[in-house]
Formats: C-alpha cells, sequence, structure tokens
C-alpha cells in the first residue's frame, strides 16, 4: 500500500475526499446502529447469561466510556491529526464488540462494552470533524444534514436488524456483525486520511485529561444511579455530584494555567461557542425524552406488541432525516442560519405541544404526524449547532471546539434519563395507587417496586396473570382491571413527562434568538488558516534570526 503523504493539516483535497467521506458515513452508519440492535436483543442476551441485576450497566458501561473521552479524542486530533485516533477508536471498538460476542457472564459483557466505549467516543467526533477536513463550512452544511441522515436510517434498521440476528442466528452475532465494517473503515482511514505532522513541539495535557476523567465518572454514576437504585437527595447521590463538581472546578482552575490546555477556557467566552452548547444540552433532552419513553407509551396504551414497538420511532427518524438534510442544503446555498435556526426551533415547539396532546384513545395515525413533526424540528436544529461552531472558530481548533460540543449535547441525554425516568415513575405510583379500584387493593403488594417498564414485559404480564388465574373464573376478569389500572396510570406519567419535554423545548426556541450570525466561510476558512501559518512561521524565523544577530 502506497506510502502517505505528510502534511501539516487534516485537510483532505483531490478524489480522496470522497472515499474518505464514504468512510465516514460508513463508520457512523455501524457504530449509531449498534446501539439499536443490541437494545433488541438485550431481553435475549439477559435470559441467557442471568443478569438482570447488570442489565443497565450494559449500556451505562459504553456510554461512561465514550463520553468522557470525545474531549480528549477532540484535542489531540487537532494536534496529530484524525487518523491515528480514528485508527485506534475502531480497532478498539472491534475488539470490544469481540470480546461482548465471547461474554459468558453479564459482568464480563459489562467489561467488554466498556472497552467498546472507549472505542466508541473517537468514532462519535472523529467523522464530524473529518466532514470538516473535506468542505468548507459553506459546502459542510449538506454533507452534514446527510450524516444525520445517515443517523436517522440507522435508528430505523437497527431494531429489525438486531431481531431477526438474534432470532435467526444468535445474540452473540449482534456484536460480531461490527467486525466486518471495521476491516472495511480501517481500509478507508489508512488509504484516505492524511499523516499529520505537529509544526511545533506540542505538550499534552495529560494530568487535565486526567482530572477531567475523574471529575465526570461520578457525576454520570450518579445521573445513571439516580432516582433508580438510589433516591436523587441520598448521602451516595450528593457524595457523587459534589465530588464530582468540587473535581471539575478544579480542572477549570488547571485548564486555565495549561501551556496547552485540553478545554480552553477562553472558549466560553465565545457567544456561538456558549450558546450553542447550552442548545445542545435543551435539545438533547427534548429528543431523549421522546426517544426512550414513545415506545413504552405506544406498547402500554396503545397496545402495540414488542416486535411492533420496535419500529415506532421510525417516523420520528424518518422526520429527522428530512429535517437534516433540507437544512443542511439551505445553509450550504445561502451561507446564513439565524432564521432557519428560529423556524427549526418553532417547529420542536409545535411537535412538543402535539405530543402533549396525546391520550390513552389518541390513534396511532396521530402518533405518527406528531413525531414526524417532532423529527423535523431536530433533525434541522442539531446538525445547524454543529455547523456554526465550527465555523465560529480557526480550522486548527475544528477538533476541539466540535468534541467539545459533542460531549456536551450527549450530557443532554445523560442527564434527561434519570430526570424523565423518576417523574415517570413517580407520576405512574400515584396515579396507580388512585386509579386500583378498591377490592384490589390487597393486591397492591405484590407489585411493590415494578416500574412501567418492568409491567409492560410479556414475563410480568404473564407472571401477574397467572397469579390471578388461581382465582377461578373472577381472577381473569380482576386481571383486566388491574391492567386498565396500569394503562390508565402510564397514560398520565407519559403525559408529565412531555410537559417537562415542553417546557426543554422552548427553552431551545428561546435560545435560538441568542445566537449570533457569522456568515458561513467558503474557500477562505482554508485558505486564512494557511496564512495564518506561514505568518507563525515567518514570525518565528524572524526571531530566530534576531536571536543570532
Amino acid at each position: 500500500m502506497a506510502e502517505v503523504s505528510v502534511q501539516t493539516t487534516n485537510q483532505i483535497t483531490g478524489s480522496k475526499k470522497w472515499w474518505a467521506l464514504a468512510t465516514v458515513l460508513l463508520t457512523m452508519f455501524f457504530s449509531s446502529m449498534d446501539q439499536t440492535v443490541v437494545s433488541t436483543a438485550m431481553p435475549t442476551i439477559v435470559g441467557n447469561l442471568h443478569g438482570l441485576n447488570l442489565y443497565s450497566w450494559v449500556f451505562t458501561a459504553y456510554m461512561m466510556a465514550s463520553s468522557v473521552t470525545i474531549p480528549i479524542y477532540g484535542k489531540l486530533s487537532d494536534v496529530f491529526g484524525r487518523k491515528p485516533f480514528y485508527l485506534f477508536g475502531i480497532i478498539m471498538f472491534g475488539i470490544g464488540s469481540a470480546v461482548s460476542g465471547q461474554a459468558h457472564s453479564m459482568m464480563e459483557l459489562v467489561w467488554a462494552r466498556a472497552f467498546q466505549g472507549i472505542g466508541a467516543g473517537a468514532m462519535m467526533s472523529m467523522p464530524r470533524a473529518t466532514v470538516g477536513d473535506i468542505f468548507t463550512p459553506q459546502e459542510r452544511g449538506k454533507w452534514m444534514g446527510v450524516m444525520m441522515a445517515v443517523f436517522g436510517l440507522s435508528s430505523i434498521i437497527g431494531p429489525a436488524l438486531g431481531g431477526w440476528i438474534t432470532d435467526t442466528f444468535s445474540w452473540r452475532w449482534v456484536f460480531y456483525i461490527n467486525l466486518p465494517f471495521a476491516v472495511l473503515a480501517i481500509i478507508g482511514v489508512i488509504v484516505t486520511l492524511p499523516k499529520v505532522r505537529a509544526e511545533h513541539q506540542v505538550k499534552i495535557d495529560w494530568l487535565g485529561s486526567i482530572i477531567l476523567v475523574v471529575g465526570l465518572i461520578p457525576i454520570l454514576l450518579g445521573f445513571t444511579w439516580a432516582g433508580t437504585k438510589y433516591a436523587w437527595g441520598s448521602p451516595i447521590e450528593l457524595t457523587l455530584f459534589i465530588g464530582g463538581v468540587i473535581v471539575l472546578a478544579l480542572f477549570v482552575l488547571w485548564e486555565r494555567k495549561a501551556a496547552d490546555p485540553l478545554i480552553a477556557p477562553s472558549l466560553f467566552k465565545n457567544r456561538i461557542f456558549s450558546t450553542s452548547l447550552i442548545l445542545g444540552v435543551l435539545i438533547g433532552m427534548t429528543m431523549f425524552g421522546s426517544l426512550m419513553f414513545l415506545p413504552i407509551y405506544v406498547q402500554g396504551v396503545l397496545g402495540l406488541n414488542v416486535q411492533s414497538s420496535g419500529w415506532v420511532m421510525s417516523p420520528m427518524m424518518l422526520g429527522f432525516i428530512v429535517g437534516s438534510i433540507v437544512a443542511g442544503q439551505i445553509m450550504s446555498k445561502t451561507g446564513r442560519y439565524k432564521y432557519l435556526a428560529w423556524l427549526s426551533g418553532a417547529v420542536i415547539v409545535v411537535g412538543s405541544i402535539l405530543l402533549n396532546q396525546m391520550n390513552i384513545h389518541t390513534t396511532w395515525t396521530t402518533v405518527v404526524i406528531n413525531m414526524v413533526v417532532l423529527g423535523l424540528g431536530i433533525g434541522s436544529l442539531m446538525p445547524l449547532m454543529n455547523m456554526v461552531v465550527q465555523n465560529a472558530f480557526p480550522y486548527k481548533m475544528m477538533g476541539t471546539v466540535n468534541s467539545t460540543q459533542q460531549f456536551v449535547s450527549s450530557l443532554g441525554g445523560v442527564i434527561a434519563s434519570p430526570i424523565f425516568g423518576s417523574i415517570l415513575n413517580k407520576s405512574f405510583t400515584n396515579k396507580f395507587n388512585e386509579t386500583l379500584p378498591a377490592s384490589m387493593q390487597q393486591f397492591k403488594s405484590k407489585l411493590t417496586g415494578l416500574n412501567p417498564q418492568a409491567l409492560l414485559t410479556s414475563q410480568a404480564q404473564q407472571s401477574i396473570a397467572s397469579e390471578f388465574n388461581k382465582l377461578g373464573a373472577a381472577g381473569h376478569q380482576m386481571y383486566l382491571q388491574l391492567m386498565g389500572a396500569v394503562k390508565v396510570s402510564l397514560t398520565f406519567g407519559i403525559q408529565q413527562l412531555f410537559q417537562v419535554g415542553l417546557i426543554f423545548a422552548i427553552l431551545s426556541f428561546i435560545g435560538t434568538f441568542f445566537l449570533p450570525e457569522v456568515k458561513l466561510k467558503g474557500k477562505e476558512y482554508f485558505q486564512s488558516e494557511s496564512s495564518t501559518d506561514n505568518e507563525q512561521s515567518n514570525e518565528h524565523r524572524t526571531n530566530e534570526g534576531d536571536l543570532q544577530n
């Protein structure tokens, strides 16, 4: 294989940029599809490995490992190039996938997923940065839309593919399926991405990286456990949150003094950067509130079976795809984004209002329309946020600002999960106690500790039904009364969630008015970078001459 020439920037030109784009899209497709495929197979995995108590950790370990590494990959890739970290991420992801497929206990699977997550951190940050290496900000809009469309498509295909693989072969193949994709991606990265040599000696902020990871882990654990394993105000939760905040405060102090900080505090003085981060969290909480709990509504209230509910997010993802492509095309043609941001934020609010209108009598057709509207708004605003941040900073900082924004946006989902989960469980429990007929209050003790998600599983329903069948002919009628109370209570709980989601949607819309507009740059984006580098080199040579004289 021919040796790739060494460059001083990550820019990709010529015919290679199209192969690089194909590699990016391939990487995004199989890494994002991995989550939905694994989710579909999890009931079978739990049944095979007998580790229900570690169920959530299969996702938590992956999420934590990927989240804490994203900012580190972004910074290092700006200095040493995307290629080594892209390769490292794909290889780690592939090894983690192989080990996950070989797991013989839930604990082994959790550790393998954490290993896989370390690689996923690079696979989340490098593709978007690589698109920035290929296209100018003005060109980038339509391609960022295509990238978001790939994400949406993978979310649609994932559930069906996961179910088919599990039923046809084995749950282990939901992990093995990643390996051929990983091999193709490795070849693509080797051939198309340039080797980059740092022009000046750079001191890596390893201590800052360690402090950041040490500060983030307890906070992520706190949000993961809050409202489920421990109460929000429990001593353990308070210790995790307070301890994490203290360490992150130390991280900020260290970064202010570091010669080449991992995340420069000065970035947050830029209004575009700080506003986009806030919007990212708000949009993330709006989106994940729907992604996580709409399937529960469809299965528990509308009565679709588990297989059908696996497709429930398809309408929203289709809206997401259309919104991202249309918004990207508009930005590329006009070079502007302010009015588009306002419109996208308004559509998100409308979609959230429509979700709030849903009740126990809502039809599936209405749910589809509501999800499409919400998907259009989120799909158009999310890639826009990424675009404007990249456009606001010099090209040499793109990996850093891109990964920082992506990391903060992912926190929206991390934060949303326990908050929405706590709201659902509390609202469900209170309404269930009110709705359950007085004659059946004696059976309530048997349901203690069951959350709405557990009550909707076929295993739980069969177990409860068998208990009532022991009571004879009247038992079945009592079981129907019980499940009717579950349905009403679940509807009430979901409505409370949608109300909270509407608040975040309105805040997102308001936030778009604080987003400054800077016309998207064309070819001067890369040229100005080269000019800046040349000026710095000339200045460096002049200083050397002065010293020699």
